[in-house]
């Protein structure tokens, strides 16, 4: 099995925060978005992978660093780790076609830019199952629409009158993904386009008319982290399930507590400093940050950073910050200093 991640967009709804650092890559609940992603994935396939192909942005801006712990995320699922790359944004067909060399066997395609909890038993039979999460107001949504055997024979964005309420998320199953490479072949030789890029509903669609079967994979949970209010929402709901789940260590050993509490569930990184200060819940900090005379709640607050006099709530902050002051829902970039 091998998962394709398309993750060369620069995630503009997240600035400041991904003026800096690849949206993927941005840590949510101690981790990067991308790498759990990719192992919540793994755990619902439960076969090996062999293969995990990225597809990044710009060599300056997706560098040898993210490279690096891309190929680490492989490793520790056992699999090797292919890197490509897609000069162009040209959509998500496109996106795709750049990891032509990989596209072969069966495959996991996953866009990374969201977060999922889903427990259910992949229908490896089907020549495609599309993941979904029943939602609320499918009219905001694209969603699959169903025939009596409960597969799936056309993809609808935001329709009007209702579909189906099963919203799809941006992760497919295919049993052999060169059929749908060869769909997209012919989507980009065709110069087939919506909204001036090159879509695989396009490809999708093609091999629907094929006859081919596509059934749905319903997922838990679907977190989404496109601006700064939903991400920190997401770090909020990763923490409570992270803290059911048990089995990581959210508050390293090496914290220093002075006259502070940590209220649960919250992650806090290696040599993280509290002076006087009550932490969460619902917070992250990273690494090496020190925090003093300060409330923080429902809040993500990255590595390396000093905050003092603060009662936070709602807020999220960069690597390298200095912040001292009285606000309450802040978002503040990396290396910024408000003193």
């Amino acid at each position: 099995m091998k998962i394709i991640v398309p993750m060369a967009g620069r995630g503009s709804r997240l600035r400041p925060h991904s003026l800096t650092v690849p949206k993927p890559l941005i840590p949510v609940a101690g981790q990067p978005i991308v790498h759990r992603l990719v192992k919540d994935i793994a755990k619902v396939l439960k076969q090996p992978i062999d293969e995990v192909a990225f597809v990044l942005g710009d060599p300056a801006w997706f560098g040898d660093d993210v490279v690096k712990s891309l190929e680490a995320l492989a490793k520790g699922l056992g699999a090797k780790a292919s890197i490509y790359r897609q000069d162009k944004p040209l959509g998500t067909g496109h996106a795709i076609m750049c990891a032509k060399p990989s596209l072969s066997g069966p495959a996991v395609i996953a866009y990374a830019d969201t977060l999922i909890r889903a427990e259910f038993d992949l229908d490896t039979e089907a020549d495609s199952v599309i993941w979904t999460k029943q939602v609320e107001n499918p009219e905001a949504y694209g969603v699959v629409k169903l025939n009596n055997n409960n597969e799936i024979v056309e993809l609808v964005e935001k329709p009007e009158t209702f579909v189906s309420d099963q919203a799809v998320i941006g992760i497919y199953y295919f049993k052999d993904v060169a059929v749908l490479k060869n769909k997209l072949q012919e989507v980009l030789d065709e110069n087939v386009m919506n909204g001036g890029e090159y879509q695989i509903n396009d490809g999708i669609k093609r091999m629907m008319a094929d006859g081919k079967v596509f059934k749905i994979g319903t997922v838990d949970e679907w977190m989404d982290c496109g601006n700064k209010e939903i991400t920190v929402l997401t770090n909020g709901k990763m923490l409570n399930f992270l803290q059911s789940d048990g089995e990581e260590q959210l508050v390293a050993s090496s914290v220093k507590l002075e006259n502070s509490n940590i209220i649960e569930p919250c992650f806090v990184g290696e040599n993280v400093v509290l002076k006087n200060t009550t932490v969460g819940p619902h917070v992250s900090i990273g690494n090496g940050t020190v925090i003093e005379n300060s409330t923080v709640k429902n809040s993500l607050i990255q590595t390396n950073t000093s905050i003092k006099n603060a009662n936070l709530d709602n807020a999220m902050i960069g690597n390298n910050v200095k912040y001292n002051g009285n606000f309450t829902s802040i978002s503040i970039g990396d290396y910024s200093v408000l003193e």
